[in-house]
């Protein structure tokens, strides 16, 4: 076997073990037990993928395909995205004394930054222009920042699910690109498995006087998040270009791909079990954006 054979091999095995994970015993796990904790954290430790960003091959493109990649109006906020994931999971890591959840939540905000390192080298491979990041603030509860990226990770990667399948459906990116972006897309499915097993963990590690303070957050930060995009989800930058951060929801418009809502629905609905089905089934599955997207099927044609 030469050592090209060797390493394809070795990527194929970490792919596997990144999208396939059982813990050790099958025994009912009570959720918010100690067995809980220990089963989501070790999910996302297990299945890390050790790739590295500066391996990562990036296709030459022909004049149309690079003109579609340039043209996406997404490469700041994705950039700027990551970076506050990564400050905001890495503050609350900060927080946290229990060792294997300061463990767990270490790495999440590191592959985080990795995300940000693959976005880099992607930009810097096809030429796009991005505007200078703007400065970070810290927020005073790291908690709040917590949760504001988890469940935006929900709300994002539910829709670029169905969004990147069907990118590659219809060949609209070369092959070789979404090669290249399929480990992270499946990361952050480990995320939200993560995050989603967290707060049904954390939820009851709380008193009961502070279940409804932790809820009332919860639902502060949804709110936060829907004003996020709706009533600033499109603005043009500093440069006059236009961003936009609800892309994950918008994008099969954007990127001129042939689809109806309910179609669209149903591939996010079939892409988000498919990528969560190869984890312990004892995991609790991040339910509420795919139960909103089943809701809201019932009134599209």
């Amino acid at each position: 076997m030469t050592h090209h054979d060797c390493d394809a091999v070795a990527v194929e095995a970490a792919d596997h073990a990144m999208r396939n994970w059982q813990g050790d015993d099958q025994a009912p796990v009570r959720i918010g037990s100690d067995a809980h904790k220990q089963l989501f954290c070790h999910m996302l430790l297990d299945t890390h993928n050790p790739y590295k960003p500066a391996a990562l091959a990036w296709p030459i493109l022909d004049a149309q395909t690079l003109q579609r990649v340039v043209s996406l109006p997404i490469w700041d906020i994705a950039v700027q995205t990551e970076e506050r994931a990564m400050r905001r999971v890495h503050a609350y890591a900060d927080t946290v004394r229990d060792p294997l959840l300061n463990e767990a939540l270490v790495m999440d905000g590191g592959e985080e930054a990795r995300h940000k390192v693959v976005l880099g080298k992607l930009v810097a491979a096809y030429g796009i222009d991005l505007a200078p990041e703007p400065s970070y603030e810290a927020s005073a509860d790291p908690e709040w920042g917590w949760l504001v990226t988890g469940y935006s990770e929900c709300i994002d990667s539910f829709f670029a699910f169905g969004l990147f399948e069907s990118a590659k459906r219809t060949g609209y990116f070369p092959v070789e690109l979404v090669e290249t972006f399929e480990p992270v897309v499946q990361e952050e499915a480990r995320h939200i498995l993560f995050f989603a097993n967290w707060v049904a963990w954390y939820r009851r590690q709380l008193r009961w006087w502070q279940r409804p303070l932790f809820a009332l957050k919860v639902l502060r930060v949804w709110l936060f998040l829907i004003w996020e995009r709706i009533g600033i989800a499109k603005g043009l930058d500093d440069r006059g270009v236009m961003q936009d951060a609800n892309f994950a929801l918008t994008g099969d418009q954007q990127i001129g791909l042939d689809l109806g809502l309910k179609e669209m629905l149903d591939l996010c609905l079939t892409e988000d079990r498919r990528r969560m089905d190869g984890y312990d089934h004892r995991l609790l599955r991040p339910t509420f954006v795919p139960r909103m997207a089943r809701f809201a099927r019932l009134f599209v044609r």
